[in-house]
């Protein structure tokens, strides 16, 4: 596996991970929205990541055999809450509505363990690059 293929494979989940943090970050914005419908509430979307183990799922954007990337994009299937709030301008006309049906807590969750993996690959390409570096050191001597 040549130094391109670990840097590619590296890059290609820093990616994922960013489209993931992504999700999270519009999530928690529409944590605290509501809606005067069911259908109309805001649902958390999750990132379904397809790894790229042959050669044919490959692509200009996800060029590596071995890397991730980004498959769809899902709606939570958790139903909005259903609350009674009749002075909110939103109500229907029985005086509810329907608030996301975000977890604050599972975005939190979300967000750590992206950002963890995000710097996990983060170190692989500091560490790949750093052997080059010492590859080098060697030719030079």
């Amino acid at each position: 596996m040549s130094m391109d293929n670990i840097f590619g494979i590296a890059g290609t989940a820093l990616n994922a991970q960013l489209t993931r943090m992504n999700a999270t970050a519009s999530n928690l914005a529409n944590a605290g929205t509501v809606a005067t419908s069911e259908k109309d509430a805001f649902r958390a979307k999750r990132p379904v990541f397809k790894a790229l183990v042959e050669e044919q799922m490959t692509n200009a954007g996800a060029s590596y055999v071995g890397g991730v990337k980004i498959d769809r994009m899902v709606e939570d299937t958790v139903a909005p809450r259903r609350v009674s709030d009749p002075k909110n301008p939103m109500a229907d006309k029985d005086g509810y509505v329907y608030q996301s049906n975000v977890s604050e807590v599972t975005e939190m969750v979300e967000m750590m363990a992206a950002a963890r993996s995000y710097q996990n690959n983060v170190e692989v390409i500091n560490t790949a690059r750093q052997l080059m570096m010492r590859t080098l050191d060697i030719a030079k001597a």
